[in-house]
C-alpha cells in the first residue's frame, strides 16, 4: 500500500515509527567509526599482548609457546623489581601535581594585577614538549654549570649530581615531570572553577564560611569532576612515564631510574633485548596495575552517581 493510499492515522504512525528509528540509529552511526578504531587499535592490541606474553619470540622468527614462563622469570628479575618500585615512587609523588594545580588555579582565579601574565607563565609548561622539559631539567641539574648547583653554592652547599646518583635520580626526574603535570591539573581546575555556582559561595559567606572552610565545604565538592579527571590522567601519566627517563638518563645510572615502560622497551625493542614475549609480559603487568586504579575511580564515580 502506498503512503497516499494509507489512512491518515496509519500513515502518521508509520512516520512516527520511522522517526523514532532514525533518532535511535543516528547516534550509533556517528559513533561507529570511533568504536571500530578503538576496538582495532586499543582493545585488540591488549588481548594480543596477553597472547604474545605466553611465547618466546624475537619479533622475526618463529614463536615458541612457553606458557607462564615469562611471568615466572619476572618474579626473580632484580631489574623488574627496581622498575616496579620506581613506578610506585612515580605514582605517589606525581599525585602532588593535583593539590599544587588546585592552589595555583585558586590564585589565578582571583582578580590580580597582571593576572594574564601569570596565567601565561603557569600555562607555558603544558604546551612545551616533554623532550624539551627533559633537556631543560638536565641542564638545570648539571653538576658543572647547572643552575641548581649555582643556587646551592649561594648558601654554601657543595655541588650534587642529581642524575648521576642512584639515590636521587628518580626523584630528580619526577620533579621534572611534575612541572608540566601541575600545569595540566591547573588548567582542569581553572575550567572547573568557571562552573562553580556563585550563589552557593554567597550563601556560604552569609553563613560565616570563609578561607579553608569555604574551600572544603563549598568549592571542592563542586570540583569533583575536575578532581576525578586530574586523578585519572595523573595516575596514567605516572605509570606510563617513559620520555623523560629516555632523555634525561636513558635508565641510568646502572639501571636505577628504570620504570616498567622503559624496561619493557629495553627488553622488547632495544639492542639489549628483542624478547617480545618478555616485554609483553612486562606490559601486561603495567596494564593490570593501571586497570586497578582506573577501575576503582570508575567504580567510585558510579557509586556516587547512584547515590544522587
Amino acid at each position: 500500500m502506498t503512503p497516499t493510499a494509507m489512512p491518515t492515522t496509519e500513515y502518521k504512525k508509520l512516520r512516527s515509527l520511522n522517526k523514532r528509528n532514525e533518532i535511535a540509529i543516528t547516534p550509533w552511526l556517528f559513533l561507529a567509526p570511533g568504536v571500530l578504531f578503538f576496538l582495532f587499535y586499543v582493545i585488540f592490541p591488549i588481548f594480543q599482548s596477553f597472547d604474545v606474553s605466553l611465547y618466546q619470540w624475537d619479533g622475526l622468527g618463529e614463536a615458541r609457546y612457553v606458557g607462564l614462563a615469562n611471568y615466572q622469570e619476572l618474579v626473580n628479575d632484580r631489574a623488574f623489581e627496581i622498575s616496579l618500585w620506581n613506578n610506585l615512587k612515580w605514582l605517589v609523588l606525581y599525585l602532588l601535581a593535583i593539590p599544587a594545580g588546585l592552589f595555583i588555579a585558586l590564585f589565578l582565579n582571583q582578580t590580580v594585577t597582571g593576572i594574564r601574565l601569570y596565567k601565561s607563565l603557569f600555562f607555558f609548561p603544558f604546551v612545551i614538549s616533554q623532550i624539551v622539559v627533559g633537556l631543560v631539567f638536565s641542564w638545570f641539574y648539571d653538576p658543572t654549570f647547572g643552575l641548581l648547583n649555582v643556587m646551592l653554592g649561594w648558601v654554601g652547599l657543595g655541588p650534587i649530581n642529581v642524575l648521576g646518583d642512584p639515590q636521587t635520580v628518580t626523584y630528580g626526574i619526577i620533579a621534572a615531570g611534575l612541572w608540566p603535570q601541575t600545569a595540566y591539573c591547573m588548567i582542569l581546575y581553572l575550567t572547573g572553577l568557571n562552573a562553580v555556582d556563585p550563589e552557593q559561595i554567597e550563601a556560604g559567606r552569609l553563613d560565616g564560611a570563609k578561607g579553608a572552610r569555604m574551600l572544603w565545604y563549598i568549592i571542592l565538592p563542586q570540583l569533583k569532576p575536575a578532581t576525578f579527571i586530574a586523578f585519572v590522567v595523573t595516575i596514567i601519566g605516572a605509570l606510563r612515564s617513559f620520555d623523560l627517563i629516555s632523555i634525561m638518563t636513558n635508565g641510568g645510572p646502572f639501571g636505577s631510574s628504570r620504570v616498567l615502560s622503559f624496561y619493557m622497551f629495553e627488553k622488547a625493542l632495544s639492542e639489549y633485548g628483542f624478547r617480545m614475549g618478555y616485554g609483553a609480559a612486562i606490559a601486561v603487568v603495567l596494564f593490570l596495575i593501571m586497570l586497578v586504579f582506573i577501575a576503582y575511580f570508575l567504580w567510585s564515580m558510579f557509586q556516587e552517581e547512584r547515590g544522587r
